[in-house]
């Protein structure tokens, strides 16, 4: 499916973040809140400022809460909802995962949200890291008419998961993009290129934010003195050891 050397996507948890991804030369941003929840569905104005202040592939997560991917009927109303509201404010893809409660790809669901999406595009996320067999799995997904897996190949991170990536490759076979995911940094992804054969990848390129405020009350939950960001500088760096290794971004013939 890919038309190019390589993509890069990265995460944005902030609307700062959009914005520094796509000057650091990302193709694709995986638009979410709440990291420390594994990311779940960024509101309303959120996704609407992400689209006014960028022109790259903008792909919100459809998660509607932390947890597990075994979604009720209600929980599923809301998704479709979200899906139909990223639409409308021109989103080009959504990101989605369910599962069903025996750790099968929920197909049935899964179909009626690319169903809602489409002419967008869909990602199936790292709920895949959750499905008792992959490579079932893959071929369910590419069943329901996904584009892209994104996947740490069932391990913590990407690096441990090199095999499982590589033999899913090779099982999609230019069907379905499979996309490494967690724990890419500049530092490891071009070892991480070469021993899986992937040319799309997905980093977070992660950094703490420390507050500028200068009280806080220390008593209280709420009181985190930073958040969590894009590191403009990895971004910029991730893209470019890419261009280094793949040779250029231009189309492949």
């Amino acid at each position: 499916m890919l038309d190019k050397a390589f993509e890069l996507e990265l995460i944005a948890f902030t609307a700062d973040s959009c914005s520094m991804a796509e000057a650091a030369g990302a193709d694709r941003i995986e638009l979410c809140a709440n990291p420390l929840e594994g990311g779940t569905t960024p509101s309303p104005g959120m996704i609407i400022q992400a689209r006014m202040n960028t022109v790259i592939d903008l792909y919100p997560i459809i998660r509607p809460r932390g947890g597990d991917f075994n979604y009720s009927d209600a929980e599923f109303d809301v998704m479709q909802k979200d899906v139909i509201f990223c639409k409308q404010q021109g989103c080009d893809g959504v990101v989605i995962g369910m599962l069903n409660v025996d750790g099968t790809v929920d197909e049935e669901k899964t179909q009626r949200l690319v169903q809602t999406a489409w002419p967008m595009g869909v990602t199936f996320h790292r709920a895949f890291d959750h499905v008792h067999d992959q490579f079932e799995g893959l071929e369910a997904v590419i069943r329901c008419g996904c584009e892209r897996i994104l996947t740490s190949g069932g391990m913590p991170t990407a690096a441990e998961g090199a095999q499982r990536i590589a033999q899913l490759i090779g099982q999609a076979d230019g069907r379905i993009d499979i996309m490494p995911g967690s724990g890419i940094r500049s530092n490891n992804i071009i070892s991480l290129a070469k021993a899986t054969g992937a040319h799309v990848f997905h980093s977070s390129a992660r950094m703490h934010y420390h507050s500028t405020a200068q009280k806080v009350n220390e008593r209280l939950p709420m009181s985190e003195n930073k958040h969590h960001g894009l590191d403009p500088g990895e971004a910029a760096s991730l893209y470019q050891k890419l261009v280094e290794y793949f040779g250029n971004t231009e189309l492949i013939p």
